[in-house]
């Protein structure tokens, strides 16, 4: 479908197994890379600012080999009541991220930066996602079973908690995922 890609070498620069599938859908012809960024932002910076200067960070620190590559980065975050909660360090972390959770609506923001030689280009995504009240018992479970420790706030709405814990959502599943592909496809046709 995206014919204008065809000019491309397109690189996700991403070990994440989700985005790697959600981007397949989108465009079958890329390769991924891992970028050895330290993930640090300035400490003033709020909400969707947090992802968007993390997935530019990401790009910016790509090295072009040729001319005609296009570099995707992103990064996502949950943000919950002016916190951002990020992948969880270890279980008591994923466990507490969990309790603020519950009962609560929690907004993830998935920033994605496209950028070739000549250009680069962000934008991001706002998901919100509400959870039921969880019971220790839930949390624990979710925990032990699924070790959510690769995923911002500590959990995938595609597991299991997200069939039992959430509620509703209002925007882009996928974004909740890690890649926003519908708003991703409307971008991809204007490179």
């Amino acid at each position: 479908m995206l014919e204008n890609l065809n000019k491309y070498s397109i690189i996700l620069a991403s070990q994440s197994p989700r985005r790697r599938e959600l981007l397949k859908s989108i465009t079958p012809n890329f390769k991924t890379i891992s970028l050895n960024v330290n993930e640090v932002y300035p400490d003033t910076l709020q909400r969707e600012e947090i992802p968007v200067f993390l997935s530019e960070l990401k790009a910016k620190a790509y090295e072009f080999q040729k001319d005609n590559e296009l570099i995707i980065t992103s990064d996502t975050i949950v943000w919950l009541k002016k916190e951002q909660l990020g992948k969880p360090k270890d279980k008591a972390d994923a466990k507490q991220m969990l309790q603020k959770l519950s009962g609560n609506i929690n907004e993830v923001i998935t920033a994605v930066t496209l950028k070739t030689k000549t250009s680069i280009q962000s934008f991001y995504e706002v998901t919100q996602v509400h959870f039921k009240e969880l019971t220790e018992e839930e949390i624990n479970h979710y925990i032990n079973i699924y070790k959510p420790f690769d995923k911002a706030g500590a959990y995938g709405i595609q597991e299991w908690i997200g069939q039992i814990g959430i509620t509703k959502i209002d925007g882009d599943y996928y974004n909740v995922m890690g890649l926003p592909t519908a708003r991703l496809y409307e971008e991809l046709r204007k490179v």
